[in-house]
């Protein structure tokens, strides 16, 4: 059996981020060979990563980035805040919400297979996963192509709890920007009310009926107050309609119109939205450490 030097120990642990034990194992069980320690360590890595394919991960950052004409959204999750904060991971969601926009992948799949520097995107998940030690995920992203007389603008709130990607038809950057930043705040449904499908507006409608008719007004008066409040509801869910947060005295539709422009779409990614995040019990987690 090869002797293996804390030098080399220490070595490898530069390389690949493991832990010392992990590190010295590796080499003794390759022999001390420094390029099959690591590709020993990517293997584990794959191993580990499949023991964690249980967990909720409804942590984790959005990113926007934008490549020429292109931009993407992603989302990338981890399973505990703490994690989302470390340097590593925020460089990984970078690199990949960097190459998706160069490369416009149609599907995850597509995207996981996008080559980079250490193989795939899913190499290096799968490697994240193994150093930092939680179960790392692409969860979904968009690519975004505008012509060149329209303006992207995006917005990440708290570090990317929240990211915002806006295309708009003329206008400049700013403005763009502007308007994402009212997205990640807000929380539009539509851009405007004509892309409300019809079957909520009647949904509306006739909870709004109901509820004027429950507050025993006339009915010869409901229909005008179904009418009203139908407008607030769509002024409200409709990007266009709603108060500019920035300045409330006017519409979103109104102040890009200010800026010669129009809002053309949106997209906005909370982190976690629509995970069933789960529970655990800190004090009986602690509790059965004990016992074992």
């Amino acid at each position: 059996m090869a002797k293996i030097s804390a030098s080399q120990v220490k070595e490898l642990r530069d390389k690949t981020g493991v832990g010392m034990m992990d590190a010295k194992k590796a080499l003794v069980a390759v022999e001390g060979d420094m390029s099959k320690a690591i590709d020993f360590l990517r293997e584990k890595g794959i191993a580990k990563a499949a023991k964690k394919s249980d967990r909720v991960a409804a942590e984790g950052l959005a990113d926007v980035e934008v490549a020429g004409n292109v931009a993407a959204i992603v989302e990338v999750n981890a399973e505990t805040d703490f994690v989302a904060q470390n340097d590593r991971f925020k460089e990984l969601v970078k690199e990949i919400a960097t190459k998706v926009a160069e490369n416009k992948p149609a599907t995850l799949d597509d995207a996981l297979k996008i080559a980079t520097d250490k193989g795939t995107i899913k190499d290096e998940i799968i490697e994240a996963t193994q150093v930092i030690g939680e179960k790392i995920t692409l969860r979904r992203f968009t690519a975004v192509e505008k012509a060149d007389n329209q303006n992207f603008g995006s917005y990440l709130h708290m570090g990317g709890k929240i990211a915002t990607l806006v295309v708009l038809d003329g206008a400049d950057t700013a403005t763009a920007k502007d308007v994402a930043m009212h997205v990640a705040a807000i929380n539009p449904k539509y851009v405007d009310r004509t892309q409300v499908p019809a079957a909520e507006l009647e949904h509306e409608k006739e909870v709004l009926k109901q509820e004027a008719l429950n507050e025993g007004k006339p009915e010869k008066i409901v229909e005008k107050m179904v009418v009203g409040r139908l407008n607030k509801f769509l002024s409200e869910i409709s990007l266009t309609d709603q108060e500019f947060v920035k300045d409330p005295d006017q519409t979103v539709g109104k102040y890009v119109a200010s800026k010669n422009g129009k809002v053309a779409s949106f997209i906005r990614y909370e982190v976690g939205e629509g995970i069933e995040k789960k529970e655990d019990n800190f004090v009986d987690e602690v509790m059965n450490q004990i016992k074992d």
